[in-house]
């Protein structure tokens, strides 16, 4: 096999194509911490946003959530451009009820940080705080079919984690020793 026929992505570039794309759709990761803190504050009074921010970037550094959030975020673009085809356009364009690919793509992001997620993101998907709402207003005349459930899952998936450090740092704290 000659070199034109093997295939190489540097990672490094689609995590720069995440955060770029994410970035012309107007989500930061620091709204997506702001959305972990939502999940989290309730349950632990000494995290900070910057945990979550922290929490985010590590979701964000993994390879199948950048694919998820590329590949959502395109056909979201192709839906505002009239480049699907009918009736998935109409689908994706108008974010119909019944079409639940948006999830679906959103929960294999949620499935890398365990089943805590699943309850994590259908919470966050019910109330649409932070950057959800914006993302589904509509005023900006884009559409956020995937996205506002990719920045869910992302956020939900951070939130997990946090979560489970937490408990491991309680337990460890309980297994030590006394004096």
């Amino acid at each position: 096999m000659t070199d034109e026929h093997l295939y190489s992505l540097n990672s490094k570039k689609v995590e720069a194509a995440t955060d770029e794309w994410l970035a012309k759709r107007g989500v930061t990761r620091e709204a997506i911490a702001e959305l972990v803190f939502f999940l989290q504050k309730d349950y632990y009074p000494d995290l900070s946003v910057e945990e979550c921010l922290g929490s985010v970037n590590a979701v964000l550094s993994k390879r199948e959530v950048q694919n998820a959030v590329l590949t959502g975020i395109q056909l979201d673009v192709l839906a505002e451009e009239g480049k699907l085809i009918s009736p998935l356009q109409e689908m994706i364009y108008n974010d119909e009820g019944l079409y639940g690919c948006d999830e679906i793509l959103a929960f294999s992001i949620i499935n890398v940080y365990g089943s805590i997620g699943f309850t994590n993101f259908g919470y966050i998907d019910k109330v649409k705080p932070g950057i959800l709402e914006k993302l589904n207003d509509r005023t900006d005349k884009e559409i956020h079919t995937f996205l506002d459930d990719i920045v869910g899952a992302v956020a939900a998936s951070a939130a997990s984690r946090i979560a489970h450090r937490k408990q491991a740092e309680r337990e460890s704290n309980m297994n030590a020793p006394i004096d």
